[in-house]
C-alpha cells in the first residue's frame, strides 16, 4: 500500500503544530438533500459516515474515468467510486477487517490557506475498529511529481492531520494482491452459501493443507465446496499467500 504524504513538502499558512486555523470547516450532505457544517476540529467520523457522498456518480461519453458502484461487505450496501485505481482502493478497505466503516466523497473541506479560500473533498474516510480514522486521497503516481497537484493534496493532509485524524495518497499496491481480491470479492455477499458448508470446510483443513487438497476431501459438490474455500478465504477465517498466484496449490490455514 503506497502513502505519498510523508514526502509532500509543507504548504505555506499550514504550518505542522501551528495549531487548525479557526475557519477550517467541513460540511456534509444529509440524506435529506440538506447540508450542515462544522468546525474541522470538532467532526466525527460517525457523522462523516451518516452523510451521503458530497458528489455522485456520474458517466459521460468520452470521460476519462471510470465511475460506479460498489457493493461493500463493510457497509451492507453500496459505495461509490469515480475511477477504476478509487475502486481498488476501495476494494482494499472492505477486504480490511481492521476498518469498521467507510465513506467516499466523504466531505467539503474548505479553509483559508496562505490567505486564500481554499476547498477540497477527499476520496475516502475510513472508521477503524479502534476508533481512529483515515482519509485517504487516490491519486496516480505519475501525477504526484506535478507541483500543482502536490500542493492540492499537500494542504487537506496537513490540516487532517493536525485534526489528530490519519491522511494517506495512495497510488496503487502489489497487482497480484489486486487480482485475488478481485476474484474474491465475487463471494464477499452473505447468503450465497450453506453456514454449514463452510463450517465443514474450516474442520477439514488441516496442516501443509492446498486449496486444492481441502475440495477434494470435503463431500458436497466440488463447485459449491470451492466457492466455500473462496468465501471463507474474503471472509479471513482462511488464510493463504494473497501475494502469490491464488490457485489449488495455495497452501491454506486457518486464520489465526
Amino acid at each position: 500500500m503506497a502513502s505519498r504524504f510523508a514526502g509532500l513538502p509543507p504548504v505555506a499558512g499550514v504550518q505542522a503544530g501551528a495549531g487548525l486555523p479557526v475557519d477550517a470547516t467541513v460540511s456534509l450532505r444529509m440524506a435529506d438533500d440538506g447540508e450542515a457544517s462544522f468546525p474541522l476540529r470538532l467532526v466525527q467520523a460517525r457523522q462523516v459516515i451518516a452523510a451521503v457522498p458530497w458528489r455522485q456518480a456520474r458517466s459521460a461519453r468520452g470521460q476519462a474515468h471510470y465511475p460506479g458502484y460498489f457493493w461493500s461487505a463493510t457497509m451492507g450496501g453500496h459505495v461509490i467510486y469515480e475511477s477504476r485505481l478509487e475502486l481498488a482502493r476501495l476494494l482494499l478497505a472492505d477486504f480490511d477487517r481492521d476498518v469498521a466503516a467507510i465513506g467516499a466523497q466523504p466531505f467539503l473541506l474548505q479553509a483559508r490557506v496562505a490567505g486564500t479560500a481554499r476547498q477540497h473533498v477527499p476520496d475516502f474516510l475510513l472508521a477503524q475498529a479502534d476508533k481512529s480514522v483515515r482519509v485517504i486521497n487516490v491519486k496516480p503516481s505519475g501525477k504526484l511529481e506535478e507541483p500543482r497537484i502536490a500542493e492540492a493534496l499537500a494542504w487537506p493532509g496537513q490540516l487532517i492531520g493536525e485534526r489528530g485524524w490519519q491522511y494517506e495518497i495512495w497510488s496503487g499496491a502489489d497487482p497480484v494482491l489486486l487480482a485475488n481480491l478481485r476474484f474474491l470479492a465475487a463471494y464477499r455477499r452473505p447468503g450465497l452459501l450453506s453456514g454449514q458448508l463452510a463450517e465443514d470446510v474450516l474442520a477439514a483443513v488441516r496442516p501443509g493443507d492446498t486449496i486444492g487438497g481441502v475440495i477434494s476431501r470435503v463431500s458436497g459438490r466440488p463447485g459449491e465446496v470451492k466457492a466455500a474455500v473462496l468465501r471463507l478465504l474474503w471472509q479471513q477465517r482462511l488464510a493463504t499467500d494473497l501475494h502469490s498466484h491464488l490457485d489449488a496449490d495455495a497452501a491454506l490455514e486457518v486464520a489465526a
